[in-house]
């Protein structure tokens, strides 16, 4: 026999105190530590707790007592709801204290290294419409608010196609986005006119758990070229599905002339990656070009590049200017998708060798070289670990500067030990994950010493911040 849980407390009057992780607040209520999202420091408010442990609790804002003067309004009518840009209630000169503090918190606390004064945060010029790329969920289940529930007629079935954003907690469910402010509002165009056309024509939605139906995701991207592309992933399930999916990809270049690539795939997997799949092109090109300075760059659906085109010019910048290249440097540029650092410094440099993890975009960084007119670029597929070694580095040359931009999960140790081997004059490290960028700053402490840190803000209304770091031998 199961025992009764002891109910919650509401914690009343709390002041907000600053912003945690991953875009909550906290607070302290006598010996205990409050996380709380969608509030920002200087909110008084009541507090239900939802999730208690013995020294930290989780809560949510169940009434506002008083609202912080550093609140401004949302302009996103599913903030609160869908999760992505937590922040969208804070001002954005106090987000970038914020990833400021962060960066400086992570760096010192778990690096532990001699640290030069920062540099202030590079902020985003536009914090609206500012990514290229957005990915939606396509469900046969959509979520509802409470106040969404209430308002439902008696009767009302629960069910209902909806294309929109993955609620936290609930992975076979999704949350309707009507419109979305993070890319240019063409894109909230073509979301719901899919949307429109497969309620019309009785299309069936996925069901994650079941795996079935015909709709299943929604990739849309554009560039500052004009160029925008669409991917929808289709699940067949039964004959004539094949004929559906090519129905409403005419409705999409019939009512769309602005989409210059048009692709479908259908996806058996039991996930929604595509990258193994192979796709087919409706209209159009299968790869769209973003243009950065007098630099051309394909994109295509498979492809990896910063979803902040305007910024990542900024973080890039901030990388060639760490480089500090004269012309006569051999420079290795690890994890370099598909060549975008190494073709955006190639041209400061006597050569400049990408290694990458997918194949597919090293045949894209090939060609982001050739369609530049760069013929002093070489790159590698492979696993990094595998590829850098000292064998290689005997072959191609000790590298004067190495660029290193990891995924999140930061550098595998047996790289760091080969770039300490390799001993590079200079380390230019560009970092989406300050915590682990931290960690390896620590294991390259022991040859190198950090000499400037530039945060730059990729993401307004997230907590997510980049940050680069240059490092000099000691």
């Amino acid at each position: 026999m199961s025992k009764n849980k002891k109910p919650l407390p509401l914690l009343e009057h709390v002041r907000i105190e600053s912003v945690a992780a991953e875009g909550k607040c906290v607070a302290h209520v006598n010996d205990l530590v409050v996380f709380v999202p969608f509030c920002v420091p200087g909110d008084i408010c009541d507090l239900q707790v939802t999730r208690k442990k013995h020294h930290y609790a989780e809560a949510r804002v169940e009434r506002f007592i008083e609202k912080s003067p550093l609140r401004t309004e949302p302009s996103c009518a599913h903030f609160g709801i869908c999760g992505g840009c937590k922040w969208q209630n804070l001002r954005y000169e106090e987000q970038l204290k914020a990833k400021q503090q962060q960066v400086y918190d992570q760096l010192s606390r778990i690096g532990k290294v001699e640290l030069p004064e920062f540099d202030p945060i590079l902020g985003s010029k536009k914090i609206t419409e500012y990514r290229n790329k957005l990915e939606f969920g396509c469900a046969n289940k959509r979520w509802y608010t409470k106040e969404e529930l209430a308002a439902l007629p008696e009767g009302t079935g629960l069910g209902g196609g909806a294309i929109g954003f993955h609620i936290t907690g609930a992975f076979d469910k999704i949350y309707p986005i009507e419109k979305c402010w993070l890319m240019d509002d063409l894109h909230n165009k073509i979301r719901n006119a899919i949307r429109d056309y497969a309620l019309q024509t009785g299309m069936t939605f996925y069901d994650i758990r079941a795996q079935h139906g015909l709709l299943r995701d929604i990739m849309i991207r554009n560039s500052h070229s004009g160029e925008w592309m669409v991917l929808v992933q289709f699940h067949y399930d039964e004959d004539g599905d094949e004929a559906r999916a090519r129905g409403l990809m005419e409705h999409l270049a019939t009512t769309f002339p602005e989409i210059t690539s048009l692709l479908y795939v259908d996806n058996q997997k039991g996930n929604d990656t595509f990258n193994d799949l192979p796709l087919i092109l409706y209209k159009g090109k299968d790869h769209i070009f973003e243009l950065m300075e007098d630099l051309k760059f394909k994109v295509g659906p498979k492809s990896f590049y910063q979803t902040n085109t305007d910024q990542a010019h900024v973080l890039y910048s901030v990388a060639r200017k760490f480089a500090a290249l004269t012309g006569k440097e051999l420079v290795y540029d690890l994890y370099t998708g598909t060549g975008t650092i190494a073709n955006f410094v190639a041209r400061q440099a006597r050569e400049v060798i990408g290694i990458e993890y997918v194949p597919e975009a090293i045949e894209d960084a090939k060609v982001n070289s050739e369609i530049n007119h760069i013929d002093n670029t070489l790159f590698y597929a492979g696993d990094m670990k595998d590829i850098l070694t000292d064998d290689f580095i005997r072959e191609h040359g000790r590298p004067d500067v190495i660029i290193t931009d990891p995924p999140r999960a930061g550098m595998h140790p047996d790289v760091v030990k080969v770039i300490l081997n390799a001993a590079p004059h200079r380390i230019v490290y560009v970092s989406c994950n300050p915590a682990t960028q931290a960690r390896d700053l620590q294991l390259l402490d022991v040859a190198y010493r950090v000499m400037e840190v530039q945060p730059v803000d990729m993401f307004p209304h997230t907590p997510h911040v980049e940050n680069v770091v240059v490092l000099e031998k000691k």
